[in-house]
């Protein structure tokens, strides 16, 4: 069996050196104990020791092949730069449209919808509970006229969209669908994603509308819609990012997510899906936090254990669905108000991380994003972050640049066996549904994100500008304001359209999709119906609470 260094490497020559070298050339340390900032204990050197049991062959492989550890396709980036696709969102649909053009004439490759929340948790914005809070963290979206003015001037045959929407995430794709409609484009030809993760909204987010068994039914009805009508449709973005955001440690966000796109797998072949019919538009969202080496090494360990679960656990035949394809976001929780012009530097590592790692898409966060919703300014840079990576560093030039390094292999082996010692234990749990409603994952997050802040507290981990080098005075920096006007316009554009649709249609359509909910149809066709007439997202929302009931977070402490 072809191993890293191989035999010849292996003899006791090697460990009796080494032994040599610790005992008297290793010299005095600037810190009694080093480790990632998921507080995994680092050694001072790596050698071909910490992966002598190592099988090159079956372990990394060749990239584009199985298990895919140095990446999902052949050529890599030497065959295409991954998709630059900022992150973008505020106001009105006509704001966010003017940005997103302006991003696109910036040399951005792909679209990213950030939304407002009162359009994530299912509500309109004249609702009571909208109120403040129109177009302040995203972009307001009522209607089907609303999303028309969004994607004004972008052909969305010649664009990919990703919309990071989860418990409405039904409702955003028929507006999309709708769209490409009136612009004449097959639905077939529509590519994107939407979030529609609802799992990790109950263990970390929060942003959830119905309980997990409709929630899973409507993600069962998307897959199987997606499978027979969009083809190019990437069905869920099974999210660690929020779970990394909440505090998780690496580790907690491999193992919490792949445990989530594991009990989709389940729920879609429950619903009697064939898997290779939906799972190759399984996608993934990953966190690049601060740690280099530990993030590079979580993304070669996902893409390893993935292979084998689908493979292996549920006996996928394609290669297409033993592939973890995944979009990337610097690490909002890692940004500080305080001096935030070291963002950029954070945010450059970060990014470098996840393209070193060989993630196919990528978000970099802006230096402002603590403060307020970027500035245009703020969001050029960091685009230019990610085209600097891609055009100058050298990064892109060749595949896995870090495969066979005995600490990123070494590292690489420690995420994924602590990451399977945690899906194993969510098994025997009896899944992750029942695992949330015991609270397991959420009490895990929740104490490493207290000894994280505890570290942090002590000195143990450094922040610089907060808990070293830290400034009297704070440069002032621009930030942006979204006006107060932006609630009025849109709640009087929400009128005049409830005013000129055909409200004997939306009725119908409503109806309609009431009695599809309380039966067993697929959900789709009557959310898209609805859509076409200009029903509101909050009105097709309240016709589901009404037949599902709401969530209510059992509030474990």
């Amino acid at each position: 069996m072809s191993q890293i260094g191989g035999s010849r490497f292996m003899d006791k020559s090697i460990k009796i050196a080494k032994q040599v070298w610790e005992e008297e050339e290793s010299g005095q340390e600037r810190m009694e104990r080093f480790s990632t900032v998921s507080d995994q204990e680092i050694k001072a050197l790596y050698s071909p020791i910490d992966i002598e049991d190592f099988d090159c062959q079956e372990s990394l492989g060749f990239p584009g092949l199985y298990p895919f550890t140095r990446g999902i396709q052949a050529s890599m980036y030497r065959g295409r730069l991954w998709t630059m696709r900022q992150f973008s969102g505020f106001g009105t649909a006509k704001d966010t449209n003017q940005r997103f053009h302006y991003l696109l004439e910036q040399g951005q490759t792909g679209l990213s919808v950030a939304f407002h929340m009162p359009t994530i948790m299912g509500y309109d914005s004249d609702h009571p509970r909208a109120k403040g809070e129109v177009g302040k963290c995203g972009v307001a979206v009522d209607t089907l006229k609303d999303m028309e003015t969004l994607f004004d001037g972008i052909p969305l045959d010649k664009i990919t969209t990703s919309m990071t929407i989860n418990a409405p995430a039904s409702i955003l794709l028929a507006m999309y669908i709708a769209v490409g409609e009136k612009q004449g484009v097959n639905t077939r030809d529509l590519g994107g994603t939407i979030q529609n993760d609802i799992l990790k909204e109950y263990i970390a987010q929060k942003s959830w509308i119905f309980p997990p068994p409709p929630s899973l039914r409507i993600i069962t009805d998307i897959l199987r819609y997606c499978s027979e009508s969009l083809p190019r449709w990437n069905t869920i973005s099974i999210s660690g990012y929020h779970i990394r955001e909440a505090g998780s440690t690496a580790v907690q966000e491999l193992a919490f997510t792949l445990a989530d796109g594991i009990a989709y797998v389940q729920a879609g072949i429950e619903a009697g899906i064939e898997v290779d019919k939906f799972a190759p538009r399984l996608s993934f969202f990953f966190n690049a936090h601060n740690d280099f080496f530990e993030e590079i090494a979580k993304y070669r360990a996902a893409r390893r254990i993935w292979a084998r679960v689908m493979k292996e656990r549920f006996g996928a035949r394609e290669p297409r669905s033993w592939m973890l394809r995944f979009h990337t976001q610097t690490a909002g929780c890692s940004l500080t108000a305080q001096q935030p012009m070291n963002n950029l530097v954070r945010v450059t590592l970060q990014a470098l991380a996840a393209v070193l790692g060989g993630t196919q898409s990528l978000h970099t966060n802006s230096m402002d994003e603590t403060l307020s919703l970027p500035t245009e300014e703020a969001a050029t840079l960091a685009l230019r972050t990610q085209q600097i990576i891609a055009e100058e560093s050298g990064a892109a030039n060749t595949i896995d640049p870090l495969g066979g390094s005995y600490f990123v292999e070494a590292l690489t082996n420690q995420m994924e066996k602590s990451a399977l010692e945690y899906i194993d234990k969510i098994d025997e749990l009896g899944g992750v549904i029942r695992a949330i409603e015991i609270g397991y994952p959420q009490k895990e997050i929740a104490q490493a994100a207290y000894h994280y802040q505890e570290q942090i507290d002590k000195g143990e981990k450094k922040v610089i500008g907060v808990n070293m080098y830290a400034a009297q005075k704070q440069l002032p920096i621009e930030t942006l304001k979204v006006p107060e006007e932006v609630e009025y316009e849109q709640v009087k554009n929400l009128k005049k359209i409830k005013k000129l649709r055909n409200n004997s249609k939306v009725k119908s359509c409503l109806q309609d999709l009431e009695n599809a909910a309380r039966g067993s149809d697929n959900l789709i066709p009557f959310i898209l119906e609805a859509v076409r007439e200009y029903a509101t997202l909050g009105e097709i929302c309240d016709v589901l609470r009404g037949v599902f009931g709401t969530y209510q977070d059992p509030a474990l402490f």
